[in-house]
């Protein structure tokens, strides 16, 4: 069995809307040139993904949005009947090729879960998954299909698995969420910035599921400027207690870089810290509960440059337990990649302190954030005092 095997072909780069879209899959190359030139990677980790077929992608989308996709692709689909789908908008707009190079980002989230379930590694991570906004029938927030909810859908019905989802992107997983709302076997956990300034607009605390899956949703929804210290401990609680409530048999974590203070889109102040310790505890608590089965995907990072690559890189030094890293990146990648970013690369594999200024709210926004901690566990805690108090009156 292998520690670990990272999805990647030139493929997944095709998953492209426009040069000046900021979702944009060239972040991926540069993770993979980091990793291989700090010497973290070899060719024979890699594995290349498969395209998602159409009955797999109908675990999750409806199949007239397939087919309304595979038309958009090739040019054949209506502005009104593209916009009643969510297509051609200013998020998602068409480009040529949509359908295969969408379901090729499905398929590599399958060839990792695949890899994981039969025994062949321990851990996979698929980068060029993580898109997290996907509905059944429609494209939403740079979405077109939904990865990680057909591959939750496709590990239960192929391996019976009760799965925990855990997804540290800035934006709510509101697609993952929603397509498990009444499902007691996956259990969703997000940790995002709050909805009050921040697309999709949900996430809130009292998302807790319906039916069947009432308790099995939990939200945070951390306020805007919040830094590192308190995300992680919102984060490191959170996870632990969720985990250890849910005892999951695989945990699949979806891993925007977004949270970080130079990301464009978003508004918290955290640090290249948020991302060391990330993949640390998902690592340690699949162990714990999974016997080490753990699936990573992507998901959002809108400064390609400066953050996403140091924050993946992380996830796949984490899963092979490479220690081999000193505070400086590999002087060849920045020399390689300078002369085309439009901004200052690092150097170091941290932020060096004071990047930005001091955030005047700090206690505040602290505060805040304990709070909604402790709203989202309260059902967990709870029921563990009367769990404890019935055992010592029996």
């Amino acid at each position: 069995m292998k520690n670990a095997v990272f999805v990647y072909s030139e493929e997944q780069l095709k998953y492209k809307f426009n040069n000046n879209h900021p979702f944009n899959q060239f972040r991926l190359k540069l993770t993979l040139d980091l990793l291989e030139k700090c010497g973290g990677i070899q060719k024979e980790d890699i594995i290349p993904p498969r395209m998602a077929t159409d009955e797999e992608l109908e675990l999750i989308h409806d199949p007239s949005y397939i087919e309304a996709v595979k038309q958009a692709g090739n040019g054949n689909l209506s502005e009104d009947r593209a916009s009643s789908y969510g297509l051609g908008t200013e998020d998602t707009p068409i480009f040529p090729g949509m359908h295969e190079a969408s379901a090729m980002l499905v398929g590599g989230t399958l060839t990792a879960v695949d890899y994981v379930m039969s025994g062949k590694a321990l851990h996979a991570l698929n980068l060029g998954g993580g898109l997290h906004h996907g509905f059944r029938g429609k494209a939403s927030g740079f979405c077109i299909y939904n990865d990680s909810s057909v591959a939750i859908k496709y590990m239960q019905k192929k391996y019976n698995a009760r799965i925990l989802y855990v997804d540290t992107d800035a934006h709510h997983g509101d697609g993952v969420q929603w397509s498990f709302y009444d499902d007691s076997n996956v259990c969703t956990f997000s940790i995002h910035e709050t909805g009050r300034y921040l697309f999709p607009g949900t996430g809130n605390v009292n998302e807790r599921g319906q039916g069947k899956g009432y308790g099995y949703s939990f939200n945070i929804p951390v306020d805007a400027f919040t830094e590192d210290e308190s995300w992680l401990h919102a984060y490191t609680t959170a996870f632990r207690e969720i985990a250890d409530f849910f005892r999951p048999d695989v945990i699949i974590t979806q891993n925007g870089a977004d949270s970080h203070y130079y990301d464009p889109l978003t508004h918290l102040s955290a640090t290249m810290k948020i991302y060391e310790e990330i993949p640390k505890l998902a690592h340690e608590l699949a162990h714990q509960y999974c016997e080490g089965r753990w699936i990573a995907v992507g998901g959002g990072g809108y400064d390609i440059w400066r953050v996403v690559p140091r924050a993946w890189a992380r996830i796949w030094l984490e899963m092979t337990e490479y220690s081999n890293i000193s505070g400086y990146l590999p002087k060849e990648w920045v020399d390689a990649w300078q002369p085309i970013s439009p901004v200052e690369l690092p150097v170091t594999w941290n932020d060096p302190e004071g990047i930005y200024p001091p955030i005047p709210r700090k206690p505040e926004i602290t505060e805040k954030n304990l709070q909604m901690v402790e709203k989202a566990l309260y059902p967990i805690r709870s029921n563990k005092k009367s769990s404890v108090s019935n055992t010592q009156n029996q």
